[in-house]
């Protein structure tokens, strides 16, 4: 799955491909088949730009996820467009003990996010943005009632999540976005909306 931008933008995230500060057209999303771990040779993150170049997608901010193929939530508030996939099967709390994953890793739910921004923002703004969109991820994660696989405490997100903050790279750029901002309500809105709906969605599979 591809989120193509219509002009290149400023993406901060830590993807294993293309992750930190980079200047980007797309954000991919691999949606593995479970014979695909094996395939990785040890080394994901060569393997998905592997994939990525081979697609044409080669300097695309990449993320991989073992949902359904195709399985997203999207929201939007005023100039926030939130696009994520969500399982919850590795769901851990913040501060539970560190540990390897006891399945293949096709079979470790996620949250990946793309929280597009159209904006500018300073560095100092960026960060506070991909800060607030992880405390918003939080927030519905634990709004969803899911507990720690590891510790049985309320979950906070997965062990395995991937956060994309986007927006243009030019312009006049905004100095804050926290909570007391337009902008920051507007991030926070769209990340829980989104969040909050994948989840509810991965909840209604997981009784089926």
């Amino acid at each position: 799955m591809v989120a193509r931008f219509p002009q290149p933008q400023r993406c901060l995230s830590w993807a294993i491909v293309n992750g930190g500060e980079v200047v980007s057209d797309a954000v991919a999303w691999r949606f593995l088949a479970k014979d695909e771990v094996a395939q990785m040779g040890g080394d994901p993150p060569a393997w998905l730009r592997l994939c990525l170049e081979e697609a044409g997608l080669g300097t695309a901010v990449g993320l991989m996820t073992s949902r359904r193929p195709h399985s997203y939530v999207e929201s939007t508030c005023g100039d926030c467009r939130c696009l994520a996939t969500v399982g919850l099967s590795n769901a851990l709390a913040a501060g539970d003990p560190p540990s390897l994953p006891a399945k293949p890793t096709a079979q470790f739910g996620t949250i990946n996010l793309l929280c597009w921004i159209q904006a500018p923002l300073t560095a100092e703004a960026s960060l506070e943005a991909l800060a607030l969109a992880s405390e918003a991820r939080a927030a519905a994660v634990l709004q969803a009632r899911i507990p720690s696989r590891m510790s049985g405490h309320p979950s906070t997100g997965t062990g395995t999540d991937y956060l994309v903050i986007a927006y243009p790279p030019e312009g006049h750029p905004s100095p804050y976005c926290g909570k007391h901002t337009p902008l920051g309500h507007q991030i926070a809105t769209a990340v829980m909306e989104a969040v909050g709906r994948g989840a509810a969605q991965w909840l209604k599979e997981q009784k089926t």
